[in-house]
């Protein structure tokens, strides 16, 4: 009998030690699996406000662009523009004054004419760099063309552009943003990147257009984060996100750079 309740009690006990040892394991899983939870969940959030940080930034660089291109726009229209409209005005006061010998009213005449006609230049030059009148009306492809154009007529880059596809003008407000893209890189490559050649390819393929820039520039260190801290950059990084796209940059010292971007 006696061995019967030992037995018993061994059994008892194992039992009992066997749930106290699940029921352990059990807080252990669960302790385990909320705290995995939670880093989880805090990863998450972290990723987020990384998200919202990121996407402020692009917000600021595409308000501090565009304030920087109103002042631009202003200080162009004062000292260009209405500097030149106010001697127009002082010259035509001047004709109505009496006894003005024939040689002085054709002087007055020929000053008005010409500061008229550098007004109009100047105030050509500035719709230019708000909307290309070339992009409005024949598309991208002429956009493009014209751009590398101005930059290969500088002597100080050559430029090669070739066009694979075929843009539809009625994406027009979506192409502008990739005619500024490549407006921005060009511009960095000839001042910053020292280029003397400048590659822009346009292909099609699976049914997205594609955009293939490069130069033979100095180059830089894309891990250096600084590098990729400018407002030219960041500009460049608003409108791919204005295009939903995705932009793939490589740079080296000394090996130029190479973006490929989609639209």
């Amino acid at each position: 009998m006696k061995v019967n309740t030992l037995q018993e009690s061994e059994i008892i006990e194992i039992i009992i030690y066997s749930c106290v040892a699940f029921l352990l394991m059990g807080l252990v899983l669960v302790l385990f699996f909320y705290f995995s939870r939670k880093k989880i969940i805090q990863k998450e959030l972290e990723k987020k406000d990384l998200e919202i940080q990121y996407q402020k930034e692009l917000l600021s660089a595409v308000i501090i662009t565009q304030e920087e291109e109103r002042k631009r726009i202003a200080q162009d229209l004062h000292d260009d523009i209405s500097s030149k409209l106010n001697i127009v005005s002082l010259n035509s006061h001047l004709l109505t004054t009496s006894n003005l010998t024939e040689n002085e009213v054709v002087e007055i005449t020929t000053n008005i004419i010409s500061l008229t006609t550098k007004a109009l230049d100047n105030s050509r030059k500035i719709a230019h760099g708000l909307l290309p009148p070339v992009l409005d009306k024949f598309g991208l492809h002429a956009g493009v063309e014209e751009l590398c154009l101005e930059f290969s007529s500088s002597k100080a880059v050559k430029v090669n552009y070739e066009n694979k596809t075929a843009f539809d003008i009625t994406d027009n407000d979506k192409h502008l943003h990739v005619f500024r893209i490549l407006q921005e890189l060009m511009n960095n490559s000839l001042r910053h990147g020292k280029a003397s050649f400048i590659s822009i390819v346009f292909e099609n393929k699976n049914e997205k257009n594609w955009c293939f820039y490069t130069d033979d520039g100095i180059g830089f260190e894309i891990k250096n984060n600084e590098n990729q801290k400018g407002l030219g950059m960041k500009n460049i990084e608003s409108r791919i996100a204005f295009l939903n796209s995705k932009m793939i940059l490589e740079s080296s010292i000394n090996k130029g750079i190479s973006v490929v971007f989609n639209f």
